[in-house]
C-alpha cells in the first residue's frame, strides 16, 4: 500500500511540474511580415525591371521619386526599397 501511495504521488507531482514548466514556456510569435527593405532587396533583376515598366507609366511621379533617391545618393539595390516606397505612397 506505501509503495503504491508513494508512486502515485510521484506521479501527481510530476505531472504538476510538467503543467507548470509549460505554462512558463513563451507562446510563439506570429509570423511577421518582413519589411519593404528585406522584400525589395531579394528581388532579382527581373522582377525590379518588371516594377519599373510598371511604375515608369506614371512619368511624373517615376521622375519625383528617381529624382528623391538620387538627392539621398542611393544606388543600385540601397535605392529599390526607397524607390518601393515611394510609388506605393
Amino acid at each position: 500500500m506505501p509503495r503504491i501511495r508513494l508512486a502515485i504521488g510521484a506521479a501527481i507531482f510530476a505531472a504538476g511540474f510538467a503543467i507548470a514548466a509549460q505554462a512558463q514556456t513563451p507562446a510563439p510569435k506570429p509570423r511577421e511580415e518582413p519589411s519593404t527593405t528585406t522584400k525589395v532587396q531579394d528581388w532579382s533583376r527581373k522582377q525590379w525591371n518588371a516594377a519599373k515598366r510598371e511604375w515608369a507609366k506614371d512619368k511624373a511621379k517615376w521622375d519625383a521619386c528617381n529624382r528623391q533617391a538620387k538627392e539621398r545618393h542611393l544606388s543600385g539595390r540601397k535605392s529599390w526599397s526607397f524607390i518601393y516606397d515611394c510609388m506605393k505612397a
